[in-house]
Protein backbone atom coordinates (compact mmCIF):
# COMPACT_ATOMS: atom_id res chain seq x y z
CA UNK A 1 0.00 0.00 0.00
CA UNK A 2 2.83 2.43 0.80
CA UNK A 3 3.96 2.94 -2.82
CA UNK A 4 0.35 3.62 -3.91
CA UNK A 5 -0.16 6.05 -1.01
CA UNK A 6 3.05 7.87 -1.87
CA UNK A 7 1.87 8.15 -5.48
CA UNK A 8 -1.45 9.64 -4.32
CA UNK A 9 0.36 12.11 -2.03
CA UNK A 10 2.47 13.22 -4.99
CA UNK A 11 -0.68 13.69 -7.09
CA UNK A 12 -2.23 16.01 -4.48
CA UNK A 13 0.99 17.81 -3.56
CA UNK A 14 0.39 21.56 -3.58
CA UNK A 15 -3.40 21.25 -3.68
CA UNK A 16 -5.19 24.22 -2.14
CA UNK A 17 -8.33 22.18 -1.39
CA UNK A 18 -7.13 18.72 -0.29
CA UNK A 19 -4.39 17.25 1.87
CA UNK A 20 -3.10 13.73 1.35
CA UNK A 21 -0.35 13.03 3.87
CA UNK A 22 1.03 10.39 6.17
CA UNK A 23 1.85 10.57 9.86
CA UNK A 24 4.24 8.32 11.78
CA UNK A 25 2.15 7.35 14.79
CA UNK A 26 5.12 5.72 16.50
CA UNK A 27 7.21 8.91 16.61
CA UNK A 28 6.44 12.64 16.38
CA UNK A 29 2.84 12.03 15.25
CA UNK A 30 1.88 9.92 18.26
CA UNK A 31 -0.20 12.63 19.99
CA UNK A 32 -2.03 13.52 16.76
CA UNK A 33 -2.83 9.86 16.12
CA UNK A 34 -4.22 9.49 19.63
CA UNK A 35 -6.32 12.62 19.21
CA UNK A 36 -7.97 11.40 15.99
CA UNK A 37 -8.45 7.81 17.17
CA UNK A 38 -5.84 5.87 15.22
CA UNK A 39 -5.56 2.47 16.89
CA UNK A 40 -3.99 0.26 14.22
CA UNK A 41 -1.66 0.70 11.30
CA UNK A 42 -2.06 1.53 8.52
CA UNK A 43 -5.15 3.67 9.14
CA UNK A 44 -6.58 6.08 6.59
CA UNK A 45 -8.71 9.00 7.79
CA UNK A 46 -10.56 11.59 5.73
CA UNK A 47 -13.04 14.45 6.05
CA UNK A 48 -13.43 17.42 8.31
CA UNK A 49 -10.23 17.72 10.40
CA UNK A 50 -12.34 18.16 13.54
CA UNK A 51 -14.32 14.96 12.87
CA UNK A 52 -12.23 12.60 10.73
CA UNK A 53 -13.82 9.40 9.48
CA UNK A 54 -12.27 6.00 8.81
CA UNK A 55 -11.65 5.06 5.17
CA UNK A 56 -12.83 1.54 4.50
CA UNK A 57 -12.19 1.23 0.75
CA UNK A 58 -9.57 -0.51 -1.33
CA UNK A 59 -5.89 0.04 -0.69
CA UNK A 60 -4.69 -0.08 -4.31
CA UNK A 61 -3.88 3.11 -6.22
CA UNK A 62 -6.97 3.03 -8.44
CA UNK A 63 -9.31 2.74 -5.42
CA UNK A 64 -7.48 5.43 -3.45
CA UNK A 65 -7.40 7.77 -6.44
CA UNK A 66 -11.13 7.33 -7.18
CA UNK A 67 -12.06 7.91 -3.53
CA UNK A 68 -9.89 11.03 -3.37
CA UNK A 69 -11.37 12.42 -6.59
CA UNK A 70 -14.94 11.81 -5.36
CA UNK A 71 -14.50 12.92 -1.74
CA UNK A 72 -11.58 15.32 -1.31
CA UNK A 73 -13.46 18.33 -2.61
CA UNK A 74 -13.90 21.83 -1.21
CA UNK A 75 -16.60 22.05 1.44
CA UNK A 76 -18.44 24.71 3.33
CA UNK A 77 -15.97 26.59 5.52
CA UNK A 78 -14.89 30.16 6.27
CA UNK A 79 -12.56 30.01 3.25
CA UNK A 80 -15.25 28.50 1.00
CA UNK A 81 -18.32 30.31 2.33
CA UNK A 82 -19.87 30.34 -1.15
CA UNK A 83 -20.37 26.57 -0.76
CA UNK A 84 -22.48 27.00 2.40
CA UNK A 85 -26.24 27.14 2.67
CA UNK A 86 -27.75 30.32 4.12
CA UNK A 87 -28.02 28.96 7.67
CA UNK A 88 -24.39 27.82 7.76
CA UNK A 89 -23.22 31.12 6.21
CA UNK A 90 -25.01 33.02 8.95
CA UNK A 91 -23.50 30.82 11.66
CA UNK A 92 -19.97 31.24 10.27
CA UNK A 93 -20.36 35.01 9.90
CA UNK A 94 -21.61 35.31 13.49
CA UNK A 95 -18.69 33.29 14.83
CA UNK A 96 -16.16 35.23 12.76
CA UNK A 97 -17.52 38.51 14.13
CA UNK A 98 -16.82 37.44 17.73
CA UNK A 99 -13.61 38.19 19.55
CA UNK A 100 -11.04 35.50 20.29
CA UNK A 101 -11.79 35.78 24.01
CA UNK A 102 -15.51 35.30 23.42
CA UNK A 103 -14.89 32.22 21.30
CA UNK A 104 -12.44 30.80 23.85
CA UNK A 105 -15.05 31.29 26.56
CA UNK A 106 -17.70 29.47 24.53
CA UNK A 107 -15.30 26.60 23.82
CA UNK A 108 -14.44 26.29 27.51
CA UNK A 109 -18.14 26.27 28.42
CA UNK A 110 -18.88 23.47 25.93
CA UNK A 111 -15.86 21.47 27.10
CA UNK A 112 -17.11 21.71 30.68
CA UNK A 113 -20.58 20.55 29.56
CA UNK A 114 -18.97 17.61 27.77
CA UNK A 115 -17.05 16.59 30.89
CA UNK A 116 -20.29 16.65 32.90
CA UNK A 117 -22.23 14.63 30.31
CA UNK A 118 -19.43 12.03 30.14
CA UNK A 119 -19.41 11.79 33.94
CA UNK A 120 -23.17 11.25 34.05
CA UNK A 121 -22.93 8.66 31.27
CA UNK A 122 -20.26 6.68 33.13
CA UNK A 123 -22.31 6.78 36.33
CA UNK A 124 -25.39 5.44 34.51
CA UNK A 125 -23.38 2.70 32.82
CA UNK A 126 -21.96 1.63 36.19
CA UNK A 127 -25.49 1.36 37.59
CA UNK A 128 -26.45 -0.97 34.73
CA UNK A 129 -23.62 -3.37 35.49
Amino acid sequence: MKPDWDKLMKEYEGSSTALVADVDCTADGKSLCGKVGVQGYPTIKYGDPSALEDYKGGRDFASLQKFAKDNLVPMCSPTNIDLCDDAKKKQIEELMAESGDSLASKIKEKEEELVQVEKEFKEKVEKLQ
